[in-house]
């Protein structure tokens, strides 16, 4: 399996959002047949990441569609990441979905992403959007609700003290080049309009969950606990026992890829 898109496309750009909330999105789309992969990435990531590259290389090979961007703030896109929001970057993966895709699409959404993917699919059928539909959701690491369950309920009341003070507080990070990056008050407040874990969760479409054991950022925990807000049939849990919570390794990709291709 190749896991390098060849050649890489060049970005098309949307613009999302009104005055002076305006931002530029830079969306990768690959033309192919049904059902097409629609990916949203985690939180700080872009769409050059392992896996998003892993996807849209199985698109190419098998004939399928692909549709990859960035959040504002985030890679290509324009915007500042300390101005994000969950409801921000919802109205961008909506404009994207609603203007790049066709016909059926499974969704596949990583850590921050998953919860986009379930936000996406709710909104989706509050619309009864008929030019596309959703086949199926893959959930890489899913982080429903973290502004709240998995930041500030952990934060200490030193750091929560600062982002209600100053508006911000700088996070380190083991992940990318290790600087440090941004909690804003308004991330943490705008997160509490999108929660979803307090309720039955309906998609509407089968859905398939990939955790790692021993991910340090999203607990194998938080995974069960969407899977009981989630219909009974057609969900499926994976737990990998030895996964951390990237699940970027080959082995991870084949079991992520296997898990598009059960979908259809």
């Amino acid at each position: 399996m190749s896991q390098t898109a060849t050649p890489e496309q060049e970005p098309a750009f949307i613009e999302v959002g009104e005055g002076g909330g305006r931002r530029r999105i830079a969306v990768r789309a690959r033309s192919g047949g049904s059902p097409g992969l629609f990916w949203l990435g985690g939180f700080n990531s872009d769409m050059k990441g392992t896996k998003a590259i892993a996807l849209d290389a199985w698109a190419a090979e098998h004939g399928r569609g692909c549709i990859r961007f960035d959040y504002s703030g985030h890679g290509e896109s324009g915007g500042q990441f300390v101005d994000g929001t969950i409801g921000r970057w919802l109205e961008e993966s909506v404009a994207v979905f609603t203007e790049f895709c066709q016909g059926p699409q499974v969704v596949i959404g990583s850590s921050m992403g998953g919860w986009m993917a379930l936000l996406l699919a709710r909104e989706i059928a509050r619309r009864g959007n008929e030019k596309a539909q959703l086949a199926g959701l893959v959930l890489i690491a899913p982080a429903p609700d973290f502004t709240e369950e998995l930041m500030w309920k952990g934060f200490s009341p030193e750091i929560r003290a600062e982002i209600e003070t100053k508006g911000v507080w700088l996070r380190p990070s083991e992940y990318g080049d290790g600087t440090p990056y941004p909690i804003t008050r308004n991330l943490i407040e705008d997160g509490r309009n999108h929660l979803l874990l307090g309720s039955k969760i309906d998609v509407g479409c089968p859905v398939r969950i990939l955790q790692g054991a021993q991910d340090p950022d999203v607990p194998w925990k938080h995974a069960f606990a969407l899977v009981h807000r989630l219909p009974a049939e057609d969900v499926v849990l994976t737990m990998i026992q030895d996964g951390d919570h990237r699940l970027s390794r080959p082995q991870d990709i084949a079991r992520i890829i296997a898990a598009v291709a059960e979908i259809g």
